[in-house]
């Protein structure tokens, strides 16, 4: 448990806080409070600079119940490491039983405190109950997984006075700890560590794909080695089901680990309790690969891993090159094109990193004009496309190539209205392509296994809605939808698994989880990173916003796009150094280079695309 702090009123020093870059201390005061019935929010402290190491401070001699309360509440935000401190607030018993680690609660503001208002429970007895109360914004489990959360908070905090000593202690308290919105920022940092999907190839390559599982590791708490425990100890719950690790089972750091930082050559050794001669060299490069791939989504600067045995033996040494040749992961792949309709309804496409704004149409009878387009999906590696007819009726699949051939329609929507057919359809790494259709009368999400395969009925049992929007992950264990009820739209986010039956395949989408709480209005979406996606919406009462939300529901660190209005339709590559690009009511086909504003690139145009 933890709380946000308010900046007056402060009754005791309750931790020091270090500047690494001064080596100066500094104490900083507890929140205020009330020893009366009255609740009272505590309000949050602003976030404070990624230098500032904040330390906890134990109980003084002779404090009040509501010092302790207020010290352990302090102490619980602080980067001790194993929350030494907070336990000295603790009688030995609850000390002993308490775990931290299991669950940390996020509320809106910080707790609200109150004291019992029975006379029993005045300060001067022998014992005395707090009450913590707050909004729910989101928990963390044990873990280290995010999930959005609503209502309210309410639990009890017990003290005793030590008969003998005459000092008070907490004996009982919830399990876990809580804080607001604020500390929770500054003391927990979100970072994806990596598995392979289960039964999923990059199309040609045969490489094993990558996928992204978003933890949260204490970011001042020697967050590297918090993170390879992570991802040794397997993939969350959620992911689970449709990821492998090729450690092998039990694996672990060498006992006595922690530290673990990079060398002068900006290699990192992770010493395991395994040995060499267990492993084979493939999977120990798939090892490497995926602490490699981890390690360096938390630190940019790790060149390679190199794995060690439990006797000390070297087992196997990754470079960020050998890790690319090793797994297939989307933000490393940068795509060659952009691609768009334009006024004639035709597929065209220019440099993805181009500074111009000359397109051209694409090679096959997507360029030609052979069918009227209103939506387009190009695959991964860029030789085949998907298009949807104007009337939003026929799905078609060709290659870019100057002999491609359109052939017949890979599926037909009977909607009565073009907002009741096809969305727009999104390919996977494999080669697999999705779509909805959105006919009232037989709503459904389908999967044509390479594009061009019998359209594949994907069950998706909690689907409370229509499918208004699609997006498929490039791993192909991830999938966004936009789900559509009574007037308002909601980015759920499920987890495709795959079975063969009789020979046939069967594939569910399980586990939807909100990605965008609040929201009453999603316009468009596109992944944006391995874990990411960029949305544009509006939540309720609010106006037309884009933004950036990680997969678990949680908000990722750094600046939103720059602003722009009327915005249509959304692209983003999961290779952040590509820019945005977009559709807007007034200016057409815009994009957005780092750093940059939004700069025009045609006005006729529409339905802008990056592979996927």
């Amino acid at each position: 448990m933890g709380a946000d702090r308010e900046g007056s009123a402060r009754r005791r020093p309750a931790r020091a806080v270090a500047f690494a870059a001064c080596g100066a201390v500094v104490l900083a005061g507890c929140a205020s409070m009330p020893d009366s019935g009255d609740l009272r929010d505590v309000e949050s402290t602003p976030r404070q600079d990624t230098q500032v190491r904040v330390f906890a401070m134990p109980p003084q001699q002779d404090a009040s119940s509501t010092e302790i309360v207020q010290g352990f509440l302090e102490a619980l935000t602080s980067d001790d490491p194993n929350y030494d401190t907070a336990r000295k607030y603790l009688t030995k018993a609850a000390a002993k039983t308490w775990q931290p680690e299991s669950q940390a609660m996020v509320l809106a503001n910080g707790p609200s405190i109150q004291t019992d208002p029975r006379p029993a429970g005045r300060e001067g007895t022998s014992s005395i109950t707090y009450t913590l109360q707050g909004s729910r914004v989101a928990t963390v489990d044990a873990q280290q997984a995010y999930s959005p959360a609503d209502g309210s908070y309410r639990r009890t905090v017990h003290l005793t006075r030590d008969a003998k000593s005459g000092q008070w202690r907490i004996d009982s308290l919830p399990q876990g700890v809580v804080m607001g919105r604020s500390d929770f920022q500054r003391n927990y940092t979100s970072v994806d560590k990596y598995y392979y999907a289960s039964d999923t190839s990059a199309g040609e390559t045969g490489q094993p794909v990558a996928v992204a599982d978003p933890v949260f590791v204490r970011s001042r708490v020697d967050p590297t080695t918090q993170l390879v425990r992570s991802l040794l100890s397997g993939p969350t719950t959620w992911l689970g089901p449709v990821v492998r690790s090729s450690f092998p089972t039990n694996t672990a750091l060498k006992k006595g680990v922690s530290g673990l930082t990079p060398d002068d050559q900006n290699r990192l050794t992770v010493p395991l309790n395994v040995k060499a001669s267990r492993i084979g060299s493939v999977k120990c490069g798939e090892m490497a690969t995926q602490l490699l791939f981890t390690l360096r989504n938390l630190t940019p600067t790790v060149d390679s891993v190199a794995l060690q045995s439990v006797n000390g033996a070297p087992m196997c040494d990754v470079s960020e090159k050998q890790a690319e040749a090793t797994a297939w992961r989307a933000s490393t792949k940068h795509p060659d094109y952009l691609y768009f309709l334009d006024g004639k309804h035709r597929l065209v496409r220019m440099a993805s990193g181009g500074t111009g704004a000359v397109a051209v149409a694409v090679p096959g009878p997507f360029g030609a004009g052979t069918k009227l387009l209103r939506s387009v999906a190009v695959a991964r590696d860029e030789r085949t496309a998907a298009g949807v007819t104007g009337d939003g009726r026929y799905l078609y699949v060709s290659s870019l190539t100057s002999d491609g051939s359109l052939g017949d329609a890979v599926l037909t929507s009977h909607g009565a209205t073009e907002d009741d057919r096809l969305t727009a359809p999104s390919w996977d790494a494999r080669g697999d392509l999705w779509v909805a259709d959105r006919d009232p009368a037989k709503p459904q999400l389908y999967m044509l296994a390479q594009g061009v395969g019998r359209p594949v009925a994907v069950q998706v049992p909690e689907l409370d809605g229509r499918v208004k929007d699609v997006r498929v992950a490039a791993d192909g264990v991830r999938i966004a939808l936009v789900v559509e009820k009574d007037g308002k739209q909601s980015l759920l986010v499920g987890r495709v698994e795959r079975t063969k039956s009789d020979d046939q395949q069967e594939v569910s989408v399980l586990e939807l989880r909100s990605a965008t709480p609040g929201s009453e209005e999603v316009t468009a979406i596109s992944w944006a990173g391995d874990s990411r996606l960029v949305v544009v919406g509006r939540e309720q009462g609010g106006v037309q916003q884009t933004r950036y939300v990680q997969v678990d529901g949680s908000t990722p660190d750094g600046p939103a796009p720059a602003a722009l209005t009327g915005v249509l339709e959304i692209a983003a590559s999961e290779d952040d150094r590509v820019p945005l690009v977009a559709r807007s009511k007034d200016d057409g086909i815009v994009r957005l280079p780092s750093g940059d504003q939004w700069q025009k690139v045609v006005k006729d145009g529409s339905a802008p695309v990056y592979p996927g």
